[in-house]
């Protein structure tokens, strides 16, 4: 017996040496200035005009400001992984101090990102994470995607008929974001066995409009739209507005905008998932400032998914018309 309390004693001292030791290895090393007034970040994204980042902004320069710091927020027009790597290397050449990037794809980022490490400039994730593969970026703000996915499912669940037929839409192709809350939505709808078919709706709205009018029509049967980003979850609300009104279609999905919330409030989308991409632009700004002069390591902050209904759209209705929720 004695034997055995030791052998589980020095057991686990080991594990514990062991796993201090991968943190010393991984732990990437800065020269930190607190005189560093000058201080220059960019935030490299994908859909850089999409409507969806204006909170991000907003956040951003919010905290630009009180930090003192220059911040710049840039990227590719659609989704790019190629040219967003390039936008990045191109950042790290143009001497930004600290990065923040929109990492929207699993591994496509790991080798740019480790380069901009290894030469001393911080990078920390935002609104996406790299969560599946190693990536060398010190934290990220954003959703616990698949987990929100799942949420949203575990809210919907009991109007869902059993064996219903529903349609996901995704705003964009590749995007880990969008893939993640897809799967963490069928997870919860297989407890129904729920059929689903999902397309592409693109990232303006408007234009959704008619692609999700037309797939409905060619699917009577289908009377439920969960989108998966925030133009495509306005895009069905406008929809269900134009052409199924008082038909027994609704909809529902994830981030706001003044559009979202009055269609909320108009009935046409049962609910939508908040993922505060204000917070999303705010605290990277303060994470690579305080790493940067002081050395302070960042650390992971989830933005969490509180759902949006009629019982509390009221109190972020003049919150998203200022960017701000």
């Amino acid at each position: 017996m004695i034997l055995r309390k030791w052998a589980f004693f020095v057991g686990t001292i080991v594990i514990l040496i062991l796993f201090l030791g991968r943190l010393t290895a991984h732990q990437p090393e800065f020269s930190p200035s607190w005189e560093s007034e000058d201080l220059k970040l960019a935030f490299v994204t994908c859909t850089v005009g999409a409507k969806f980042f204006e909170p991000v902004k907003k956040g951003m320069n919010d905290a630009a400001e009180m930090m003192g710091v220059q911040c710049d927020f840039i990227g590719t027009e659609g989704v790019d992984v190629v040219e967003q790597v390039k936008i990045i290397r191109q950042s790290i050449e143009s001497g930004y101090d600290g990065i923040a990037v929109n990492i929207i794809d699993p591994e496509a980022f790991d080798e740019v990102i480790q380069e901009a490490i290894s030469r001393g400039i911080p990078v920390v994730g935002f609104n996406v994470d790299d969560h599946a593969t190693p990536n060398a970026r010190l934290s990220s703000v954003n959703q616990q995607l698949y987990k929100a996915g799942q949420s949203l499912a575990e809210f919907l669940l009991s109007d869902i008929p059993k064996n219903a037929h529903i349609l996901i839409t995704m705003h964009d192709e590749g995007v880990s974001a969008l893939e993640d809350r897809r799967d963490g939505i069928q997870d919860i709808l297989r407890q129904k066995n729920v059929a689903a078919t999902v397309i592409i709706p693109g990232n303006d709205s408007a234009k959704g409009v008619n692609v999700i009018a037309k797939a409905l029509k060619e699917n009577p049967r289908i009377r439920i739209i969960i989108g998966t980003g925030q133009a495509d979850t306005e895009a069905a609300g406008m929809a269900i507005e134009k052409y199924f009104h008082d038909k027994g279609y609704w909809a529902a999905g994830f981030d706001l905008s003044p559009k979202t919330l009055q269609l909320i409030k108009d009935g046409h989308i049962r609910c939508t998932v908040d993922q505060q991409p204000y917070i999303q632009g705010f605290y990277p700004v303060v994470q690579l400032t305080h790493c940067l002069r002081y050395g302070i390591i960042p650390s992971d902050m989830d933005a969490g998914a509180t759902i949006i209904d009629k019982s509390n759209v009221g109190q972020v209705v003049a919150l998203s018309e200022k960017k701000i929720r």
